[in-house]
């Protein structure tokens, strides 16, 4: 059997062009003799749709939808992933499922099992989990049908997972696992998406496919790279990462692909923020973006990732210089522009500033300067970057990264402002390693911007390391508090001093009425801030 692996971007609720899509996509592998085609998990309404499920309306878009779909399959098998009603009184309204269409009609409708209830997964809030297990049939063969978590539970130990989808209908003796899959991209989930399909195929010993969405839907990264396994565990085929694709496999005929090279750690990361970005941009409408480039390596790493998203003629830079700026950071800033052939225009704040450092006067008279004065500068820089974008249309894009808002160093309504916030999932020593692997080939990002310190620019001669532990020890620490977990104990255990650890966990804790306020973090890490890591906001624990 010749199956089709349609791994696509579809835009959550855009059910005219997720249609369109599906039906150019099965058309296509039609003309290529394809029996089977596979689309990803929830692919009619994109995926997640969150509580638009919760809208009659959104669920009966999606059965229009199906109809709509079901009239293109006369000659090809269809499986493609849509919400439905739960037909039952009891449970939740809803299933998670894929539905088996050919020769015009609904010919079976296999309902997700697993519904993964962690990090930024929320799926039993919506759906009732699948008790009844049968393959489908057709042409001659017998196929396993599952979606996304129902193949990863090979040693789970949740005690939520007590049924195993493929335990069940592996005594109905199938001859393929398929799988619809939404997963989201993060570091490390492309080796152990590799396992968790490796491992399937080995405990049940037949060939799988497995198709995942591409793209991104807010937050929230969709890598693709779909893939099609032999019994033995070996890669036939793997589809592309970040970028739509339609590849084919037939099990009858594939010989193993072991040539493919998997891309490196920093190459996925510089990848899904192109792809985070882009997307964004294009699923809301929007066209331009505007940033304040300070000379400092976030700014410049920002300027770099949104002109391959978006165009070099569609990012604008503000320099936005005051009397604390130092010449050879505008200078930097300036440089990056060039190399990038990226518009940018210079709007000192001085004169803001004086202006409010007068109204305040009779109030603030003679007290010391200190954080009201540097926040000052960072909101005034807000409020420039804000009236350009009101006024031209542009999107701010937050340049804040993971290490910054983990121990609340920004100013909020200042430089924690902004629509997209592009390396909020990024530790600063990643920055550093992502710049470098852009530079490889010829320097993009001067090289100043990468050896200088760190610096804020808002008293004379300030540097980050004032007022924060060096980003190699906060970055490790934050790491493994944050990413793994660990705790005070756990932390000392591992060889950080206890005064670093309470110093740096109060933090981290007291500013997390901070991160509420800011903008949707691009997620590439196991664990970002945002919907995937839910604190109080008044708690007290660890100081």
């Amino acid at each position: 059997m010749k199956i089709a692996l349609a791994q696509y971007s579809f835009h959550v609720g855009n059910f005219t062009a997720n249609t369109a899509k599906i039906i150019s996509a099965i058309q296509t592998a039609e003309q290529h003799q394809s029996e089977l085609i596979v689309f990803s998990e929830l692919s009619v309404c994109g995926y997640p749709p969150r509580d638009l499920l919760e809208f009659n309306d959104f669920i009966n878009q999606c059965q229009q939808a199906i109809e709509t779909i079901s009239a293109h399959t006369q000659n090809i098998g269809v499986l493609v992933g849509c919400p439905r009603k739960n037909p039952l009184t009891e449970g939740k309204d809803l299933f998670n499922s894929a539905y088996f269409l050919y020769e015009g009609k609904i010919q079976q409708i296999i309902d997700k099992t697993l519904l993964p209830t962690y990090d930024v997964f929320d799926e039993y809030r919506y759906f009732e989990p699948n008790a009844t297990f049968q393959t489908v049939a057709f042409k001659g063969k017998k196929l396993a049908v599952t979606i996304c978590e129902d193949i990863w539970n090979i040693g789970n130990d949740n005690p939520l997972y007590t049924i195993c989808p493929m335990d069940e209908l592996i005594h109905q003796k199938p001859d393929i696992i398929i799988n619809l899959s939404a997963s989201p991209f993060s570091y490390v989930q492309a080796e152990e998406r590799l396992k968790v399909v490796q491992a399937n195929v080995q405990r049940y010993h037949l060939p799988l496919v497995y198709v995942n969405q591409v793209g991104a839907n807010t937050e929230l990264i969709f890598d693709g790279g779909s893939l099609a396994v032999d019994a033995s565990g070996k890669i036939l085929n793997r589809l592309k990462y970040f970028e739509e694709d339609l590849q084919y496999i037939d099990f009858t005929s594939a010989t193993s692909n072991e040539v493919m090279n998997e891309p490196s750690f920093i190459a996925l990361i510089h990848d899904a923020l192109v792809l985070g970005i882009r997307d964004y941009f294009a699923k809301l409408g929007f066209k331009k973006a505007i940033l304040g480039l300070s000379g400092g390596v976030d700014s410049a790493l920002v300027l770099y990732l949104a002109t391959q998203a978006l165009g070099k003629e569609n990012v604008l830079s503000l320099l936005l210089p005051s009397d604390f700026s130092t010449n050879h950071s505008i200078d930097d800033a300036v440089q990056l522009c060039k190399n990038l052939n990226s518009p940018y225009e210079t709007v000192p704040i001085e004169h803001n500033f004086q202006a409010f450092l007068t109204t305040l006067k009779p109030f603030f008279k003679d007290l010391p300067f200190n954080v009201a004065e540097e926040n000052i500068q960072a909101r005034v820089r807000g409020v420039l970057l804000m009236a350009f974008s009101n006024k031209f249309g542009y999107i701010l894009l937050n340049t804040t990264n993971k290490s910054e808002a983990a121990v609340g160093y920004g100013t909020l309504y200042g430089d924690m402002c902004g629509g997209l916030a592009v390396l909020g999932d990024l530790y600063k020593t990643q920055i550093y390693s992502l710049c470098a692997y852009i530079n490889r080939n010829c320097e993009i990002i001067p090289q100043n911007i990468l050896t200088k310190a760190p610096s804020a620019e808002l008293r004379p001669n300030q540097k980050d390391s004032d007022s924060l532990p060096d980003y190699d020890i906060l970055d490790k620490l934050l790491f493994q508090y944050i990413e793994k977990r660990q705790g005070p104990a756990e932390l000392v255990t591992q060889g950080f001093e206890r005064s670093l650890v309470d110093r740096v966990l109060k933090m981290v804790n007291s500013n997390e009425w901070k991160r509420f306020q800011t903008p949707p973090i691009l997620r590439v890490s196991p664990k970002a801030f945002g919907m995937g890591r839910r604190m109080p906001l008044e708690g007290k624990y660890l100081g």
